[in-house]
């Protein structure tokens, strides 16, 4: 297999077009088109790594090591000496920033499990739908239906293959050089055709027009795409949820800790003792997103981080924000990737650090 098979796979769990536009996940360094053996799986790149490259072909990385546009770069700093290791190694390094923090099945999704929470839903939703709509001639509407289903369209909330489908006529005239399934070339021609619309996470539009291209019978497939004003309830930073049963606020903090590999809180803001019921999280540093775990319902945040002064806002609205180390609540990742990358390519030696 070569590397672009893996990343192949990480882009269809963890779409790049889900990314922030301040971060830079993606290809960092290296090629792609080259065999791909050993991946090593890490939270972040470090001289340590890059001094135990051996014969690695692919790092895949949470944090980027690149991250800001660089005006120099110099041998015997820790930036040159990584790259030059990698570039010696002929390695590349792959990140899986936001993507893998904003997609389901990502962070949000491997924290929450923690706790058991269950109605869960973005924190804070990103991503938008769009609307096809596909003429296709009467006949072949279920077949072309059945391949925008299957690349990832037509999901509403919790109800799948959703469509619409009205009946009409088409017209056509096929010129010089035209292949038409219908008709003749130079003979205008009316076709009985369906229209079929549906709706499609604008993150999996490309896949999901190649997938209508090839499943549809015409030569030139006529459709259109409109931009929504729907958010996709599907991704977003963050989750929240409500736990089995009530409980202390201490007490899940506990739980959430252990979970971790037995991690204090940081930071404190409100009592407690509480007892509560719904529960919001967001791994790394998600302060920003006190307000939105206000306004889901939820008594207990927890998070990476969160600076003073929001927790002393959040506490006195009434939320207990626990804080227990951005690092802390990311390196899960690290497992999380490690487990999805044997499961797919049981080929690969996959060694995580």
């Amino acid at each position: 297999m070569d590397r672009q098979d893996v990343v192949a796979f990480l882009n269809e769990l963890f779409p790049p077009a889900l990314a922030e536009d301040w971060d830079r996940s993606g290809l960092q360094v290296g090629p792609l088109d080259r065999a791909c053996r050993r991946v090593v799986v890490a939270l972040d790149f470090d001289l340590d790594l890059a001094r135990d490259l051996g014969a690695v072909d692919l790092v895949v990385t949470h944090h980027p090591l690149l991250f800001r546009p660089l005006d120099r770069l110099l041998p015997g700093t820790p930036l040159g000496e990584k790259l030059r290791l990698l570039l010696a190694a002929g390695a590349a390094c792959y990140a899986v920033h936001t993507p893998y923090d904003i997609a389901r099945g990502g962070m949000g999704e491997v924290l929450a499990r923690y706790l058991s929470l269950a109605s869960l839903r973005p924190l804070s939703p990103r991503g938008r739908l769009v609307k096809l709509a596909v003429f296709v001639p009467c006949g072949h509407e279920e077949g072309v239906a059945e391949a925008l289903f299957a690349a990832g369209a037509g999901g509403i909330g919790r109800y799948s293959r959703c469509s619409f489908r009205s009946r009409g006529v088409g017209t056509f005239l096929p010129g010089e050089g035209a292949r038409p399934y219908l008709g003749e070339v130079g003979q205008e021609e009316r076709a009985d055709e369906v229209r079929l619309e549906t709706v499609v996470p604008s993150e999996r539009l490309p896949s999901v027009l190649a997938a209508m291209k090839g499943s549809h019978p015409y030569e030139e497939v006529a459709y259109d795409v409109y931009p929504l004003e729907n958010p996709s309830p599907v991704h977003g930073l963050g989750r929240v949820g409500d736990l089995p049963a009530p409980a202390a606020a201490s007490a899940v903090v506990r739980r959430f800790g252990d979970a971790l590999g037995g991690v204090e809180p940081r930071a404190v803001y409100g009592d407690l003792k509480r007892e509560v019921r719904r529960v919001a999280l967001c791994g790394g540093s998600g302060g920003d997103l006190w307000e939105n775990a206000l306004a889901s319902g939820a008594e207990l945040y927890l998070t990476g981080e969160i600076g003073y002064h929001q927790g002393l806002a959040a506490s006195e609205s009434g939320l207990v924000v626990v804080a227990v180390g951005h690092r802390e609540t990311e390196q899960p990742f690290v497992g999380h990737m490690g487990g999805l990358l044997r499961e797919r390519f049981p080929e690969l030696m996959v060694v995580e650090r």
